[in-house]
């Protein structure tokens, strides 16, 4: 696998001559943040590697801000000239768009104290070794049952990145972070009885991955909806498994961005102080939390991350903000400047997003659900959720609970409810987390919601 060309002290220096250069061009203030990465993805079916590329990515983006104007402009030539052309072009840019009061850089800076973010075993797996853990996962789905009729996108992926970030307030920061992936999906059945189950595992190196537990639950999650059907509409307690109670979360975690508040698109605008939901729930944003993937020393804009308490025992903490929404609002950041490269600016986002466990196994949630349903896979949720009521109707798939017991597998339901509602609904919440990264790093056990509309026949 091709190695990172250059060090965490040539990019913070790369950095600094880019931020040096827009002040000289007539910035105010300025900042610039540099990345270089280097990428593998493969996908394995039916023994072989089907597909694998490889990718080296290594750019920079420059923010001048001239008068409560702001600029951006990015580029990957890492030159002197071509920084110097960058910069001028980010401040040029600055000086002919809309004055804002509230544009500028973060009122503060810093750098959390973090274990190192890099995989110690990462650069001793060569890509045959990844190859080989990619193919032990597919033959682990397809040797788990005889049911199992296919498996399909067995993928592993990986990368290793260096970023650094420097202003003109005088911080100069970087960091190096490891992480991998790998999922499959393994069909059940045939035809129109055709299911589907997904796996997926995480970890900063490939070594945290193992790959016959990954094969194994996609093929046990596809067997266990084999020979679905629909069932009768119904008003009932629902399980919600840790796939799915990820993905509620990073949904309710994007309500909770101030950027979302502030533009009349979050149901919780206002509600700050206010009980949200059952009092066991609590909600956190951590961006320092050691297991997540999102972790680093400082955001997009070089304040520290942090745990943010969202909502604590039911009640409303606090929003995400960044520095620009902090400034609206008259709050300092909560270090969720986050940029998805050096091609974006900064804006609010989640880091690692928890929610902490209970003290119940997943078999007494599903006991004390008594006759419900144990929702294994949602569709549409990003798209069948309105952000300012919180209102949703998605469509699911899992399993009956029949006298507390799992009971016979289920498809073409759709689920509906409010996510304030459904909050306010939780009548306990799993003690197995696990990570999961739907719409981001979320780490979720499963949770019992005491009512919700099931739509069926």
């Amino acid at each position: 696998m091709a190695q990172l060309s250059r060090s965490q002290q040539d990019l913070e220096k790369v950095a600094q001559l880019a931020v040096d250069a827009a002040v000289a061009a007539g910035a105010d203030d300025a900042d610039a943040w540099v990345e270089q990465s280097v990428s593998l993805n493969l996908r394995a079916y039916e023994g072989s590697v089907e597909n694998m590329t490889e990718a080296t990515s290594r750019g920079v983006g420059v923010r001048a801000f001239v008068k409560g104007r702001s600029g951006y402009a990015y580029g990957s030539d890492l030159s002197e000239g071509a920084l110097a052309a960058l910069a001028s072009e980010a401040t040029e840019a600055a000086a002919v768009t809309e004055a804002d009061e509230h544009s500028g850089l973060p009122d503060s800076f810093g750098s959390a104290d973090l274990p190192p973010l890099v995989s110690p075993e990462f650069q001793s797996w060569g890509t045959d070794r990844k190859v080989e853990l990619a193919l032990a996962v597919e033959r682990a789905a397809r040797a788990r049952d005889p049911l199992v009729s296919n498996v399909e996108d067995t993928v592993y992926a990986d990368t290793t990145s260096l970023v650094a970030l420097a202003n003109s307030k005088g911080f100069a920061g970087g960091y190096e972070q490891t992480f991998c992936y790998a999922y499959v999906y393994a069909f059940a059945g045939e035809g129109a009885d055709l299911m589907t189950g997904l796996a997926v595992g995480t970890g900063r190196g490939p070594e945290a991955l193992d790959p016959e537990a990954i094969g194994n639950e996609a093929a046990d999650r596809a067997v266990a909806l084999h020979g679905a059907r629909q069932p009768k509409s119904r008003q009932c307690p629902v399980v919600l498994d840790p796939y799915v109670a990820a993905s509620f979360a990073s949904i309710i975690g994007d309500t909770l961005s101030a950027r979302a508040v502030q533009r009349g698109r979050s149901l919780f605008a206002g509600k700050e102080g206010e009980e949200v939901a059952d009092a066991q729930v609590r909600l956190t944003d951590d961006g320092l939390e050691p297991g997540g993937l999102a972790t680093a020393p400082f955001d997009g804009e070089g304040v520290p991350q942090q745990q943010t308490v969202l909502i604590d025992s039911g009640r409303l903490e606090s929003f995400l903000y960044d520095g620009y929404t902090a400034r609206v609002a008259g709050r300092r950041s909560t270090g969720n400047g986050t940029r998805g490269s050096y091609r974006s600016q900064p804006s609010v986002g989640t880091t690692n997003l928890v929610l902490d466990e209970g003290d119940a196994p997943t078999d007494e949630l599903i006991r004390s659900a008594g006759d419900g349903f144990y929702v294994m896979d949602v569709t549409g949720l990003h798209s069948g959720v309105n952000p300012a009521s919180g209102t949703f109707s998605v469509g699911a798939s899992g399993r009956l609970i029949e006298g507390g017991e799992l009971g016979a597998p289920a498809r073409e339901v759709t689920i509906a409810s409010d996510l304030v509602s459904m909050l306010k609904a939780v009548r306990a919440v799993g003690s197995e987390s696990r990570w999961l990264p739907f719409g981001g790093s979320v780490k979720t056990p499963p949770i019992l919601i005491e009512t919700m509309t099931v739509g069926g026949a």
